[in-house]
């Protein structure tokens, strides 16, 4: 078929229908594009002109979430698990088994970070080039193996080199999952997905809670409480791997639990509302313009910040007991911590879902408990051990702001080399807050740790201060471009592919800053 005869018969789309195919020659100001270049779903839904009713999408959406988030929600459950083996076991005698000094427990929190933070960009370029549930199946199922071999470590040097794997590893899930959900789900619906897999978090809290109570009565005369939470921490995490590499699509258009038809409506539903779903070619300019885009290094300062108190998850449990508490009493008070994330991530899910645009005011409301306690384990007496417990458990209700950073920052960037590398950024800084901050924890400020808690409320006062500044330069470049629109200035953009087949913006594969009709989530 000659794409410059005017004369070209309709196609049949997925539905039955007649798609009209409109020669290039026809609309002289369209851009041509070349299919290769833009967004893969682009190419699966060339030509389709039918209309997706709300049923239609609300049904897909439905069947994605079926199939998706349990097992999404499994593995961040997992994940954050096996993240905090260290702060659980230092209570079952890890610290005492391994001959650890306090600097040397330090290091084993900073080197997990460390390897994330190193290998966090060639997992996001690894993440980009080859299919995205795979590669994290692959990821999960050596750091189950080497979660594992935790219970061999006899020393620091063992220990180091097991959480150094397990960093490495663990720094494809967070990113990939962010991929995937902006493949699936709209801007809205991917903020609340995005809470719904992170408040597994506190889950996660809770089990470990309960499973370090069951396994400190074991006789460690036949084998070491916290050797057998590593096995079966390590076990968990081997099954759920297997089960992603099955059971978990690397995209829209390869879902086998959708229908040719249904493929089409996951994709067309995304129309405005998305950042587009695939491109396996790396681009250079995407990449540059996220290195130069201010609201990439914005989101980056703010997870560092934010993540400066996350240090506290392998000091938790040190922490209250310190207070006075017995180990048996320790582990069961993690537990509440768990329920607070839980808590204040499902609330702020349904407060965003009532009151849409409201990502920087919710996250920055949520983080003002968190001032308080700080403020009250800085200035309580060391006596009022209550006061004091209930002063850790007020900073788990900042937790939200990041949960919402995380899908914020993906929703507001289009272009996918643009987009992995800008959740590339916001990770590296996650990392950089929690590389970081293990150090304060040094034995000379045993136990009151002013020193700390000063730095961590300096944080807490700053977070809030950024989501907030995000939010009034993101809605002030929305308002800009509302005004060229509206004067004249700039006008709506057609795109036709080499058929002449109009392709719409989202699936372009552009950036959002080169994208005028492109506005930014609130």
């Amino acid at each position: 078929m000659s794409v410059n005869d005017p004369k070209v018969d309709n196609e049949k789309n997925a539905f039955g229908a007649e798609v009209n195919v409109v020669p290039q020659n026809l609309d002289e100001h369209a851009h041509h594009v070349h299919l290769q270049d833009v967004d893969e779903a682009a190419a699966f839904v060339a030509g389709f002109n039918g209309v997706i009713t709300k049923e239609m999408s609300d049904r897909v959406r439905r069947k994605c979430d079926w199939h998706l988030l349990p097992l999404m929600m499994v593995l961040y459950f997992v994940q954050f698990t096996d993240k905090t083996t260290l702060g659980s076991s230092a209570i079952l005698g890890i610290k005492k088994d391994n001959h650890l000094t306090q600097a040397q427990y330090n290091w084993l929190g900073t080197i997990f970070y460390l390897a994330y933070l190193v290998f966090e960009w060639p997992q996001s370029v690894a993440l980009q080039k080859f299919p995205p549930g795979k590669w994290m199946a692959c990821n999960i199922l050596v750091w189950a193996v080497v979660l594992c071999c935790h219970a061999a470590c006899s020393s620091f040097a063992g220990l180091f080199v097991c959480r150094m794997f397990l960093g490495i590893c663990e720094g494809s899930i967070t990113a990939g999952f962010l991929v995937l959900t902006s493949m699936f789900y709209t801007h809205s619906e991917g903020t609340q997905r995005v809470g719904y897999w992170f408040l597994m978090n506190g889950t996660a809290q809770i089990f470990n809670g309960f499973v370090s109570f069951g396994v400190y009565h074991i006789n460690p005369e036949i084998i070491h409480p916290w050797k057998i939470y590593m096995i079966i921490t390590g076990g968990i995490t081997l099954i759920v791997g297997i089960n992603f590499w099955f059971f978990i699509p690397d995209n829209p258009m390869k879902a086998k639990f959708l229908t040719h038809e249904e493929k089409i409506i996951a994709i067309e539903r995304l129309k405005g509302e998305s950042t587009g779903v695939e491109n396996k070619i790396w681009k250079r300019d995407q990449f540059i313009e996220a290195l130069t885009d201010w609201k990439s290094w914005a989101f980056a300062l703010f997870a560092a910040s934010n993540n400066v108190a996350n240090s506290l998850t392998n000091m938790t449990q040190l922490i209250i007991n310190s207070f006075g508490f017995t180990v048996g009493q320790t582990t069961l008070l993690g537990c509440v911590s768990g329920v607070v994330e839980i808590l204040t991530i499902y609330s702020s899910v349904l407060v965003i879902k009532k009151f849409p645009n409201s990502r920087g005011y919710v996250g920055a409301s949520y983080c003002l408990p968190n001032i308080i306690s700080a403020c009250l384990l800085i200035a309580l007496p060391f006596t009022v051990k209550g006061g004091l417990l209930f002063a850790i458990y007020l900073g788990g209700v900042g937790t939200p702001g990041f949960v919402l950073s995380l899908s914020w920052c993906a929703s507001s960037t289009s272009g996918h080399t643009k987009k992995t590398t800008t959740n590339a950024m916001l990770l590296i800084g996650y990392c950089l807050g929690n590389l970081l901050s293990p150090q304060m924890w040094q034995a000379k400020y045993a136990p009151r740790y002013y020193l700390p808690w000063g730095i961590i409320l300096g944080t807490y006062v700053i977070n809030p201060c950024i989501l907030l500044g995000i939010r009034y330069f993101l809605n002030k470049e929305n308002k800009r471009r509302d005004k060229l629109f509206a004067t004249g200035e700039a006008e709506i953009e057609k795109f036709v592919d080499e058929e002449g087949r109009e392709i719409d913006s989202t699936f372009l594969d552009i950036t959002d800053r080169k994208n005028l009709s492109f506005r930014y989530p609130l």
